[in-house]
């Protein structure tokens, strides 16, 4: 059994690591609440902005438009990876970086080119210690973006994809599903979908356009390629967050238990010590009196 002095020492350890934690749960609970506020904000514009833009790609025919052409035959795959700069936000980035290494290998069997762009620290260490090809990497800025960098990313991709580096175009992020759920997801980003461009469904609703379908497609399928990817940076901010604060108050609850084992563990070493002098005393008296 340890000492008295070395679990002391162990329980001041546990006390200030608990301090840590709780501290770490509070800032991120606050860094929850304006990443939550910004991704609600924006969530209803992305739903109305892809409802106006399924309606318009349902009128035309997709060949016309470079965005909405399907490829005859998909060679190069070009994946947009969001995970977080830092850890300690349990399994958050794991599940991400997982999902995105279980779709390289799919690509890899069907003999497809991969090609990745990192956003966030975590994936950009993780595949590039595995020699992956990452065509660009940002790292150092989930925790302060904005539209400028989805519109920067948006266009990279698009280029990609008009030019012909890449036949497909996906999106790999953390999707925000509540406080205590948040789960990776991947989406084709380019060409839209066909279930993205087809044509309206039955009893939906009719809206009416000016200028011309070709005009505003011409504008807004780059757009929405900007606001995609930046529901999907919003999403996973606030997915980090949360994680982020639920993993640190696991952490802070075993911190307790933790003590309270402790705490248990030094009563009793205490209580042998005491036990062991009281024999040592008794025994010595016992002998002074033979």
């Amino acid at each position: 059994m340890a000492s008295l002095r070395d679990i002391r020492h162990k329980i001041g350890a546990v006390k200030k690591t608990q301090q840590i934690t709780k501290a770490m749960n509070m800032v991120a609970a606050s860094k929850l609440r304006g990443a939550q506020m910004r991704m609600e904000n924006f969530r209803p514009y992305a739903a109305k902005f892809g409802e106006v833009l399924t309606n318009l790609a349902g009128r035309v025919e997709q060949e016309r438009f470079a965005l909405l052409r399907q490829p005859t035959e998909v060679k190069r795959i070009e994946v947009l990876l969001l995970t977080a700069d830092r850890g300690l936000c349990g399994s958050f980035n794991t599940n991400l970086i997982n999902n995105c290494e279980k779709f390289a290998r799919q690509l890899r069997a069907e003999g497809k080119e991969l090609s990745l762009t990192c956003v966030g620290k975590k994936g950009r260490d993780f595949f590039r210690r595995r020699k992956y090809n990452i065509r660009q990497a940002h790292v150092d800025i989930m925790g302060h973006f904005g539209y400028d960098l989805a519109a920067r990313l948006g266009a990279d991709l698009t280029s990609t994809f008009i030019s012909g580096e890449a036949d497909e175009v996906y999106i790999i992020y953390g999707k925000f599903i509540s406080m205590a759920r948040q789960t990776p997801d991947r989406r084709k980003l380019l060409p839209l979908a066909p279930t993205a461009a087809g044509a309206a469904q039955a009893g939906g609703v009719e809206h009416i356009f000016e200028p011309s379908v070709d005009v505003l497609l011409e504008a807004m399928l780059p757009k929405n390629i900007n606001i995609q990817v930046f529901d999907a940076l919003l999403q996973t901010n606030t997915g980090e967050h949360a994680a982020r604060m639920a993993a640190m108050d696991n952490a802070t609850r075993n911190c307790k238990d933790m003590i309270t084992s402790l705490t248990l563990t030094m009563n009793k070493a205490r209580q042998a010590t005491i036990t062991k002098e009281l024999m040592d005393i008794v025994g010595g008296a016992e002998a002074l009196k033979g």
